[in-house]
């Protein structure tokens, strides 16, 4: 949390710190040495000593340059290199060097300006030693000639600032000022000059600048005095003035000039050229001394130099000239594409953290005007946003909380485009990392599982595995398994089944009996490994299956041979009549309890038939006075289970007169003479216990279901079946012996203070009484 509180704090600085920053302007004469002081920036702030270094100051200049260096201790700004100011600004004055200071905790940008002063340490310098000047014997007094100027690097008063001639007869210098400051010199004849007389005039010019102590340069000049050519070339124009785009290819017209000369011959033949041309001039432009037209002789450059003053001279055969100024304007185009400087830069960052600062940089474009006007953008849809500043500088913030596992990097691409024509852009790719927190709980790859185990398995079985997974990463994703810890009274879970905390298999412990339990289900909780851990749970059902491991129990006629039972039919009975049902269950479930019946043994097999599904005995033809009247048959109940088991069955069938009689006695047995009546007594009392026994059982199985359902947490809830899963009674086909469904319940009774399992016997339908 603390790191989010100082991303915020940051934040709402940097606002403040927009309104709150102010301008600063420092003066540092040139060429001082390095490590000179300049000013006390905790002082100018009003900040206390050493808190510049707590809050992180930098100093930014515009071109990546390092001219001055900080000292975050005392304050101090001081040079880190020797300024040139003519290297820096050349004739630009005042020369400015524009710069930052970067707070950083909290943020805070402080504009200031360094202003590096001239000194002077350039002399006057003539483009050339000597100067050749015709002068026409004919001029009369006051004649002006145009000299050549002196270049001084230096500006102000430390240019030049007047001229001064060798003391002679004939000539003194004018100073005169130009545009700009800039001073030129004439040379003024005081009196006619004689060709005959001293054909040539030998001066020296001297140009002094304004420096203490003044700096001076010379140059010789040689005037010829020539014959009378009384008319000099005129120029059309005394200024051309003409615009030029700075990326005019090599060799393009600039512009042409034209002058005439009324005089024939060579006197009358112009020639161009440059006029004191400087190296610039010189190596940019190019003129035809023919035709005068001038030509460019290398690429412009408007961020280097915006204009050029371009002096012309048009000299005829007899050396008489003419001047005129060409003023080129160079435009700008957009040449210059954005530039984008980071500051600083932050990844990664977590997520869940919404405005958190990722990046801090400045845009900037050497073109001016609209060409130099900037857009900033981010492309694509990202969480992210910027938000300006002061100065072109910009932030770069998250939009809201990220989450890592829909994203776990952020490619951003920071555009810059101009507003010039054709639009120019500079796009800077950054790469945000995403870290992890621990917020995403384990998910299980179902909500509920079943697995299904034969009865009678061996203890310690692998009986399936559940899995969950974990979005997060590192240690937020290692999941463990437990146990959910069951409720007082509930089923002593722990002594059944096992888990392995690592990798989820779950494990039987001990055998299992399908007709004790046949299913039980239980909570699965996984646990992530975060600070603060988080979990989930997952419902687990076993369902037990059964296995053919009960043979069939026949309930009638009974087996156990206290009572015999014996079935009476008339002779007169015709052939399919139903004779008894032999009815049996078996306590295994599903195919393993489909009975089938099989008459193994007759006193007459010809006599009776055995229906294979329901076990009804019928007669299979009428009863004649032959047949005995006894008749034994034995009956084999078999399963449909694998391996099939089975149970014989034997009753005994007395063919009667009529069920008038009391009793019929065999001498072959004796102990099954018994009188009808008291047969049909057994018969009586034996179909009336059964019902009895069906009706409580009925009811005992309502009372229980409506127990149950006003209770929540039971002996049974472990392993109530109403939820997700099955229904645990189970359905014996109508296929088989009875003709009724078989219900089977499982249910969990206290005993010996111990829960065991109970199996509750099958609730047998009532029996129907043998037709008369």
């Amino acid at each position: 949390m603390k790191p989010n509180r100082q991303v915020i704090c940051f934040v709402i600085l940097l606002w403040v710190c927009e309104a709150a920053s102010a301008t600063g302007r420092f003066s540092v004469a040139e060429e001082m040495e390095v490590g000179s002081f300049v000013t006390n920036v905790a002082e100018t702030l009003g900040l206390e000593r050493g808190e510049l270094s707590a809050r992180g100051a930098r100093v930014l200049f515009e071109d990546n340059r390092h001219y001055l260096q900080l000292n975050l201790e005392s304050g101090d700004l001081l040079l880190k290199e020797k300024l040139d100011r003519e290297q820096l600004c050349g004739p630009e004055e005042p020369c400015l060097l524009s710069f930052q200071i970067l707070l950083e905790k909290p943020f805070q940008i402080v504009r200031a300006e360094l202003r590096v002063q001239d000194i002077n340490d350039h002399s006057p310098v003539f483009p050339n030693n000597e100067m050749l000047l015709n002068v026409p014997e004919n001029s009369p007094s006051g004649s002006l000639f145009s000299l050549k100027t002196a270049q001084d690097l230096d500006i102000g008063s430390n240019s030049v600032q007047d001229y001064t001639i060798s003391p002679n007869s004939y000539f003194h210098v004018q100073t005169h000022a130009r545009g700009g400051g800039r001073k030129f010199a004439e040379l003024v004849l005081e009196k006619t000059l004689d060709r005959e007389v001293q054909p040539e005039v030998t001066l020296t010019l001297t140009a002094l600048d304004g420096g203490s102590p003044p700096r001076s340069g010379t140059a010789q000049i040689r005037v010829l005095v020539v014959d009378i050519n009384d008319n000099a070339p005129i120029f059309s124009q005394a200024q051309y003035e003409v615009q030029i785009p700075e990326n005019s290819p090599i060799g393009s017209l600039v512009v042409t000039v034209s002058a005439t000369d009324v005089d024939i011959g060579s006197n009358g033949q112009v020639s161009y050229s440059f006029f004191q041309g400087s190296e610039e001039i010189v190596n940019t432009f190019e003129i035809n001394p023919t035709l005068g037209e001038i030509k460019m002789r290398r690429e412009l450059d408007f961020e280097a130099i915006k204009s050029y003053e371009v002096d012309i001279e048009a000299t005829d055969g007899g050396g008489l000239s003419g001047k005129c100024t060409v003023v080129i304007q160079v435009t700008d185009v957009n040449d210059n594409a954005p530039e984008l400087v980071i500051s600083s830069f932050t990844s990664p960052i977590p997520e869940n953290s919404p405005e958190t600062v990722v990046a801090v940089f400045k845009i900037r474009d050497q073109d001016s005007g609209e060409n130099g006007h900037m857009v900033c953008s981010i492309e694509g849809n990202v969480p992210f946003f910027l938000k300006p500043s002061i100065d072109n500088f910009y932030t770069l913030l998250t939009q809201s909380s990220l989450d890592r596992e829909s994203r776990v990097e952020y490619n951003i691409t920071i555009t810059v485009t101009d507003l010039g024509i054709p639009r120019l852009k500079t796009e800077c790719n950054i790469t945000v990392l995403i870290s992890d927190v621990n917020d995403n709980p384990p998910e299980f790859t179902q909500s509920a599982y079943t697995f299904y185990l034969q009865e009678n398995n061996i203890p310690a079985l692998h009986i399936g595995t559940v899995k969950a997974s974990d979005r997060d990463s590192g240690t937020n994703a290692k999941v463990t398994y437990s146990f959910q810890s069951p409720k007082a009274g509930d089923l002593p879970l722990f002594s059944y089944v096992s888990i392995n905390s690592d990798n989820g298999n779950l494990y039987v412990l001990r055998s299992l009996d399908y007709e004790v339990i046949q299913a039980f289900r239980f909570t699965v909780r996984a646990t992530d490994g975060g600070t603060p851990p988080l979990s989930n749970q997952a419902l687990v059902q076993v369902v037990v299956l059964d296995k053919n491991d009960n043979s069939p129990f026949v309930l009638y006629p009974l087996q156990n041979g206290t009572v015999p039972c014996n079935d009476l039919v008339p002779r007169t009975a015709e052939p399919g009549y139903l004779v008894t049902k032999v009815v049996g269950v078996d306590m295994d479930s599903g195919q393993n309890s489909w009975l089938s019946y099989q008459l193994l043994k007759a006193t007459d097999l010809g006599l009776f038939t055995l229906w294979a599904h329901n076990g009804e005995i019928h007669t299979a033809r009428p009863i004649s006075d032959k047949d005995a009247i006894k008749q034994k048959l034995l009956v084999l109940v078999k399963d449909n289970g694998e391996p099939p088991l089975s149970t014989v069955a034997s009753l005994n069938v007395l063919l009667v007169e009529g069920f008038s009689e009391p009793y019929l006695q065999f001498s072959d047995a004796p102990k099954e003479q018994v009188q009808i009546d008291s047969l049909t007594i057994y018969l009586i009392i034996s179909l009336a216990l059964i019902s009895f026994l069906f009706l409580v059982s009925i009811i005992m199985f309502i009372a229980i279901r409506l127990w149950k359902r006003k209770r929540d947490a039971t002996d049974c809830s472990q392993f109530d079946p109403n939820n997700p899963f099955p229904n645990h009674l189970l359905d014996v086909s109508r296929t088989g012996t009875l003709s009724q469904n078989y219900q089977y319940e499982v249910c969990l009774t206290s005993g010996s203070g111990t829960d065991e399992f109970k199996f509750l016997k099958p609730i047998l339908p009532r029996v129907p009484p043998q037709a008369t």
